[in-house]
């Protein structure tokens, strides 16, 4: 018996949850993230963000293979059409990607504020013509969408499909934690 409580004691330590920390990412919009993820360089958001408008605040962990990000989206939907907005990003969604595998999805309340959901883990498949590019590439997806009266706010967590379990609990943890004015 003596040698299974250190066993034990082990086992509740690698299972504690992540500590998390509220970050203001603009003004108006606050998150808790975890420790462990720091902002993005300059040179990370340029590679994984080509787009005119940088994200209003990029995340990742010192392996950078799992990022959070926050940004505007392009889209815009007036308030009274949510159901629509949530069947038109599901669909870009699956779009995207050569397969979709949705754990959880739809319209939640966090903070008195309604935000569409989904929860998927995605492939997309290797090009067997490119050197370097053969092998499909799999990956665990949080994506979350507010939408206001004046911009469509996109909250988004990804990391490789094998780490899903170590970061599942708390990608819904902060997705939960989102503040929006």
């Amino acid at each position: 018996m003596k040698r299974l409580v250190p066993f034990f004691l082990l086992l509740s330590v690698g299972f504690a949850p992540t500590k998390l920390v509220k970050t203001k990412i603009t003004n108006d919009i606050t998150v808790s993230l975890p420790t462990t993820l720091m902002p993005m360089t300059e040179e990370d958001i340029v590679q994984r963000y080509p787009s005119v408008r940088a994200p209003l605040g990029a995340f990742t962990n010192k392996n950078r293979d799992s990022d959070f990000s926050v940004n505007i989206s392009a889209t815009q939907w007036p308030d009274s059409d949510i159901e629509l907005a949530a069947k038109f990003f599901k669909s870009g969604i699956q779009n995207l990607y050569d397969r979709v595998d949705m754990i959880n999805g739809g319209i939640q309340i966090i903070n008195k504020k309604q935000f569409i959901f989904y929860e998927f883990e995605s492939r997309v498949n290797g090009n067997k013509l490119m050197e370097g590019e053969r092998q499909p590439i799999f990956r665990y997806s949080y994506v979350q969408y507010y939408i206001g009266k004046d911009r469509t706010l996109v909250f988004a967590f990804n990391c490789a499909k094998d780490h899903r379990a170590e970061w599942q609990e708390t990608v819904r943890a902060m997705m939960k934690s989102v503040k929006v004015k």
